[in-house]
């Protein structure tokens, strides 16, 4: 099932202004291998890796849209010293000032970077549900050359593309690199030249800036209103937004139909695309490589709500409008199909945040509470922009 989901999206975009470029290029890989293979567990749609610092194992997320990040707590730990600070922006424009570091020395399985720049953040709120210690970030990445494949849960890098067999790719995308090294692309999408992120930190699929969407080019729509994404800082603000089946999508080289898009305040690529791929990341040439595995089936069905764990208890932030849904924006869910919801502590919130209860179900009984007044409704899963 294509997945622009009812659900609240999970997605980690750290994006830096006015940082010098020096910053990002320094530092040094060494492999012991010609090629490595890198541990990777793909879980809800994000890629982690397992890293050592300083003879200790932390969760990493590898994520092509942040530079490296690293937590509070190794910055702490190592005394590391601070190079500066400056205003970070995650993907909602939530906007924080940072301390900037050097980390010494990560390994990741066979592979050793040093010297690699890193900014210091902690992941809180959903983010904090995936127990993310810091980012593998473009920076880091663009040193090597990486080959991906999430239905393999396999990441593979070398420091020689020739070590990569490049026959059978048949779509070919050019990227820019940002100054942190993140690559954007430049994709066609309602007859508009749209740049967007190549975020492996981004759990969707397609989004685009609400500025470049045209209902005069649309044909199925829905119109949604609330909060559908999450970002390094925390939710963006309730906003009236789209989901839409585009005829085309031309990316690189190749021209996908019948792609489903939503509208946002950023625009990105995500692994609910990468995951029908083997793609290889080449920041040398500045190109992505992407070899076909899979098509995922393009039924696009929801509940028309979605809901955000906030302080362990599950509110609905996020609903299809005008679609006669009698759940509304604020809605504290007390449980799904007897499944309580509003006793839970911070590590059964987490386990449903990951795993929701009405994720395999066409049918479910809801309990709300709405203005002091306990709610029952039953509401069905509904097909929505149906494949042309």
């Amino acid at each position: 099932m294509q997945k622009i989901s009812q659900l609240v999206f999970l997605f980690c975009v750290a994006l830096i202004s006015g940082q010098g470029k020096r910053f990002f290029e320094d530092g040094e890989v060494q492999l012991k291998n010609p090629v490595e293979k890198i541990n990777l567990t793909y879980t809800a749609d994000l890629p982690l890796v397992k890293v050592h610092i300083n003879g200790k194992m932390y969760n990493f997320l590898f994520d092509s849209g942040a530079p490296t990040v690293i937590s509070t707590a190794i910055y702490n730990e190592l005394n590391l010293e601070k190079k500066h600070s400056s205003k970070v922006k995650d993907s909602q424009k939530n906007k924080h000032e940072q301390i900037f570091t050097q980390l010494p020395e990560m390994t990741v399985d066979n592979v050793v970077f040093k010297n690699i720049g890193a900014i210091v953040m902690d992941f809180n709120g959903e983010l904090g549900c995936f127990k993310i210690d810091g980012i593998l970030g473009a920076n880091q990445m663009a040193k090597l050359f990486w080959r991906i494949n999430y239905s393999e849960n396999s990441i593979e890098t070398t420091n020689d593309l020739a070590n990569f067999d490049l026959k059978s790719y048949e779509t070919v995308i050019p990227f820019d690199a940002k100054t942190q090294k993140t690559p954007t692309v430049i994709a066609k999408i309602l007859d508009k030249k749209i740049e967007l992120t190549f975020d492996t930190g981004f759990t969707g699929k397609l989004k685009i800036a609400d500025s470049y969407y045209n209902p005069k080019k649309v044909t199925q729509v829905v119109e949604t209103f609330g909060t559908n994404s999450v970002g390094a800082f925390g939710a963006g603000k309730p906003v009236s937004g789209y989901i839409f089946r585009t005829d085309e999508l031309v990316i690189g080289d190749k021209a996908f139909p019948n792609e489903m898009v939503m509208t946002g305040n950023t625009s990105l690529i995500g692994n609910d695309f990468f995951k029908d791929f083997i793609f290889i990341m080449d920041w040398k040439n500045n190109k992505i490589y992407m070899k076909h595995i899979k098509k995922s089936p393009p039924k696009f069905e929801s509940f028309g709500f979605g809901y955000r764990f906030i302080d362990t208890k599950p509110v609905v932030v996020f609903v299809f409008k005008d679609s006669g849904l009698p759940i509304q924006i604020g809605d504290a869910i007390l449980s799904i199909n007897n499944v309580d919801l509003d006793h839970l502590n911070e590590e059964s919130a987490c386990h449903y945040m990951i795993n929701r209860v009405e994720k395999d179900y066409k049918t479910i009984e809801i309990k709300v509470k709405r203005e002091g007044k306990i709610l029952d409704f039953k509401l069905d899963k509904k097909e929505y922009l149906k494949s042309l």
